[in-house]
């Protein structure tokens, strides 16, 4: 597999013509464009705009969901395999070296936008109307990129691709939106899973379930689990695995026929003391104050 440290590397390697700055460049298809087979790694973040026309692109080892998607972002160092990629219609790929990002605030920032990070990646899907934006800021940076760039020019790129970053979190946001009214919420999907867990006798088997656990199981990625379950709920993948196991563990306080340590060994606790301190931070009362409670 090819990892190529600089841009000029992955533009002679590709077959495009030499970029115009070593540390950021633009590529351009304007028509339907084969890519072929291949497999590598870069020094660079990526943002591509463009429509899939046949073909596979895998980020990471996983295959990104292109399917309704025409905006899409890589990370540094993450294996990018494409398996008779073929796309269609105009669009683009913004390549940005790590390096150019130096003293910049997108620096830092970029590590902020999760879906770069997404391990089961999905295509941003754009409305016309948002396909618009993103294609007028694409245009500025064209501009920039192209036409006599001078001592300004760096700025003013970063500033469009901040844009861009930024409508793109937006636009995701609104995706999350639109997939739970299709597909019902996430977050009760979540909850069914750990009913299903502590019915098949998991707690007993295996303790606590992982966050890991239950993104294989709906098969998304821990970041793109967690930014969902935020939008529907406001709590992370592992709050809502503590609330569960603690309203499970209200019921058995109000049966009565357990002591405190034995639900925290039921529910998988290997501490009981841990128990008790995440109980009493849910309900505001320890276990045995929670009984008594429900006694009175």
């Amino acid at each position: 597999m090819k990892h190529y440290k600089t841009l000029t590397e992955l533009h002679s390697g590709n077959g495009w013509d030499a970029p115009e700055h070593p540390l950021f460049s633009m590529i351009g298809c304007q028509a339907a464009c084969p890519l072929g087979n291949r497999e590598f790694t870069t020094d660079c973040y990526i943002i591509a705009f463009k429509k899939i026309k046949s073909g596979m692109f895998m980020y990471g080892r996983t295959k990104y969901d292109h399917d309704n998607g025409c905006l899409f972002f890589a990370k540094p160092r993450q294996i990018i395999e494409m398996k008779d990629l073929e796309f269609e219609e105009k669009g683009y790929m913004l390549m940005i070296h790590e390096d150019y990002l130096n003293g910049h605030e997108l620096f830092k920032s970029i590590n902020n936008y999760g879906f770069f990070d997404y391990d089961v990646t999905e295509a941003l899907q754009l409305s016309p109307k948002e396909e618009q934006i993103i294609l007028e800021l694409h245009a500025k940076i064209q501009g920039e990129y192209f036409n006599n760039p001078d001592e300004y020019s760096r700025e003013i790129i970063l500033s469009h691709i901040s844009s861009i970053l930024k409508y793109a979190q937006r636009f995701y946001k609104r995706q999350f939106i639109d997939r739970e009214q299709v597909i019902g919420k996430t977050a009760s999907r979540f909850n069914d899973i750990l009913k299903k867990y502590i019915g098949e006798g998991g707690l007993e088997k295996n303790g606590l379930p992982s966050v890991t656990y239950i993104d294989e199981q709906l098969f998304i990625s821990p970041r793109y689990l967690s930014d969902v379950l935020k939008q529907e709920t406001g709590k992370t993948a592992l709050d809502l695995i503590h609330i569960f196991l603690i309203s499970e563990a209200k019921n058995l306080l109000r049966l009565g026929e357990k002591g405190v340590a034995e639900i925290a060994y039921h529910l998988g606790f290997e501490n009981a003391s841990y128990f008790t301190k995440l109980f009493k931070k849910q309900t505001g009362l320890r276990p045995l104050e929670f009984r008594k409670s429900q006694l009175n």
